[in-house]
C-alpha cells in the first residue's frame, strides 16, 4: 500500500504517517511550505506544497493508491480559517486525486460535523465548514470514508485498554478517543472495502470490549 497524507505535520496526520510506515506501506507526507517536520517521520517521502497548487499535489499523488485527508483548521484568530482548511481545501485535493488516478480517499472529521447550533461553531463555524467539505468529499464519486472522531487526546498510555465506540453518522455527540487511536482507525479503514461511501464516528473507552473495524462494519 502507497498512501499520501495532507496535514501530515498535524497531530492526528503525523501519527497516521507513522503507523502507515509501521505497517510497511511507503507513504508520502504533504505538508505547507512553512511547516515544520515532526519527529518520527523517517522512511516518508516528505512533499511541501500549498493545496491550491493542484498541479504540484497531482504530482505527489502520482503512484499513490489513496489519499488521506487529515488537515484541520487550528485554534486561530483567522474566523476564516475554517472556512479556507476545512471546506475551500477540499475541491483541489479532490481534483489532484482525479487527475493522479487515485480514487480512494479518507477525510478526518469531527463528531457533530454539520451541526449548526453547536459550541465549537464560536470559532468561524467549524462544523459547518467541515460538514460542506464532507458533502463535496461525498459528491466527487471517488471511493470516500469520512472518520468522525470524538475530542482528540494526545495521550499514548494505555491505548490496549481502550475499545473504540463505532456508530454511522449522527449517533455520538461527546466522548474522546486518543489521536493515535483515530490514525489506526483510518489505516484500517483503508484496507477494508466495506468502509468505502461510509461516514464512521468513533470514540473510545476502557469499558468497550475491543472490536475490529471490519467485524463492526460486518455487523
Amino acid at each position: 500500500m502507497r498512501i499520501a497524507v495532507t496535514g501530515a505535520s498535524g497531530k492526528t496526520g503525523w501519527r497516521v504517517v507513522q503507523d502507515a510506515l509501521g505497517r510497511g506501506w511507503q507513504v508520502t507526507a504533504i505538508l505547507r511550505p512553512g511547516s515544520l517536520v515532526p519527529e518520527g517521520l523517517t522512511g516518508a517521502t516528505i512533499e511541501r506544497l500549498e493545496l491550491q497548487d493542484t498541479a504540484a499535489l497531482q504530482r505527489a499523488l502520482q503512484g499513490c493508491d489513496a489519499l488521506v485527508i487529515a488537515t484541520g483548521a487550528r485554534p486561530s484568530i483567522d474566523l476564516l480559517g475554517p472556512l479556507k482548511v476545512d471546506a475551500l481545501a477540499m475541491p483541489p485535493q479532490l481534483q489532484a486525486a482525479r487527475a493522479a488516478g487515485v480514487s480512494r480517499v479518507l477525510l478526518v472529521s469531527s463528531l457533530c460535523s454539520g451541526r449548526l447550533l453547536h459550541p465549537l461553531n464560536l470559532f468561524g463555524l467549524i462544523l459547518v465548514w467541515k460538514g460542506l467539505g464532507e458533502r463535496w468529499l461525498a459528491e466527487s464519486g471517488l471511493d470516500w470514508t469520512v472518520i468522525r472522531p470524538g475530542g482528540l487526546k494526545e495521550s499514548e498510555e494505555g491505548l490496549e485498554a481502550e475499545g473504540i465506540v463505532y456508530s454511522a453518522a449522527d449517533q455520538q455527540e461527546s466522548n474522546s478517543i486518543p489521536r493515535r487511536l483515530v490514525a489506526r482507525v483510518c489505516l484500517d479503514a483503508l484496507q477494508t472495502p466495506a468502509a468505502i461511501n461510509r461516514i464512521i464516528e468513533v470514540t473510545s473507552s476502557p469499558a468497550q470490549p475491543p472490536v475490529a473495524l471490519a467485524d463492526w462494519l460486518a455487523s
